[in-house]
């Protein structure tokens, strides 16, 4: 019974991880990549209403992603059960969800958006999906180092 609570607060400090590192890296896109650089919506291929519409929606997403991995973090903390590695881990797999999922599946898969528009597109869709498989990996990497450090102890 002990052993089942444990995995229980092993798994929700990576699951507040995972929601803030996913919401985090829905804002940088939408910060970065649609307002500042403007370089596409969410939604390209519709009016701009509907591009800023999309925008909108996304950055919804994001904000609760954050909301739920914050009050998972805090109520972790509330209650002494925070294991910081783990929440890192998580964190870092979070942004290499969402990066990999926008490039993979949003830009190739489902093409509703490219990162950029009227250049090779090549050097931005490798750069986008290496660096999320490297958020990834390196939150896997954590985890699981995380978990055999505590089985050792």
């Amino acid at each position: 019974m002990a052993h089942q609570n444990i995995d229980s607060h092993r798994s929700k400090n990576i699951w507040s991880g995972i929601f803030l590192g996913i919401g985090l890296m829905a804002l940088v896109d939408e910060i970065i990549f649609h307002q500042l650089l403007q370089w596409h919506h969410f939604y390209d291929h519709s009016t701009t209403f509907i591009g800023i519409l999309s925008d909108g929606l996304l950055n919804s997403f994001a904000l609760f992603a954050l909301v739920v991995g914050f009050f998972m973090f805090a109520d972790s903390r509330r209650k002494k059960e925070m294991h910081k590695r783990r929440w890192i881990g998580g964190i870092f797999t979070g942004l290499g969800i969402f990066q990999l999922f926008d490039g993979i599946i949003n830009h190739k898969l489902l093409r509703i958006h490219q990162v950029r528009y009227d250049v090779n597109i090549l050097p931005y869709d490798l750069a986008w999906n290496i660096a999320g498989a490297i958020f990834l990996i390196a939150g896997i990497i954590i985890i699981y180092r995380s978990k055999r450090e505590s089985a050792g102890n």
